[in-house]
């Protein structure tokens, strides 16, 4: 009779463990999921913010024609990548040609003055700081719950549901990775 009640009780806690490790792990998935959306935002409003940045420039720079067209094509492989790598590949590109376009913007004094030119580097200025902490909230949360994926034993609960790993949203361009050299 009490090893019944023993053994009901361990089946009990065993199935009441196993029902909130996995609930867990549905909301740390979710976490996830939530961060990368608020990546997906920034990414969206930096996209739209570019045909007006590039309009403004056309102006200014007609013959610095191809910085204008790598910055239109950067800005279409962004929008059309589909997977985590390819975003991320596709916006540090993205990135790059963004400073060539402002690189060459230095080079006209009546676009660098211009308003409308100061407004949107502003703009784009602040998504791109939001764009980085949201990355920062989503590898935060993609670490989080690919360690818990990992961890004994919570790894046998996301096994046998099939929970799969997620991937940093990483920067490539080696040019953000490293502090600016200062000389004097």
């Amino acid at each position: 009779m009490i090893i019944s009640v023993v053994l009901i009780a361990l089946i009990l806690l065993a199935g009441l463990w196993f029902m909130v490790t996995y609930n867990s792990l549905v909301s740390l998935r979710m976490r996830v999921k939530n961060a990368w959306s608020q990546i997906d935002v920034q990414l969206k409003r930096r996209h739209d913010l570019i045909p007006n940045l590039v309009e403004t420039a056309k102006g200014y720079i007609a013959h610095e024609r191809q910085t204008l067209e790598s910055v239109i094509k950067a800005r279409q492989q962004a929008i059309d990548a589909q997977s985590l790598l390819d975003k991320a590949q596709a916006e540090n590109f993205l990135s790059s040609t963004l400073r060539s376009l402002f690189a060459v913007v230095e080079n006209y004094p009546n676009l660098k003055a211009n308003q409308n030119m100061l407004a949107l580097q502003e703009e784009l200025t602040t998504t791109e700081n939001k764009i980085s902490f949201a990355r920062q909230y989503y590898n935060d949360e993609t670490m989080r719950y690919n360690t818990s994926l990992q961890t004994f034993p919570t790894n046998y609960v996301a096994n046998m549901f099939n929970f799969i790993k997620e991937d940093f949203f990483q920067l490539e361009d080696t040019s953000e990775k490293q502090a600016p050299q200062v000389k004097f």
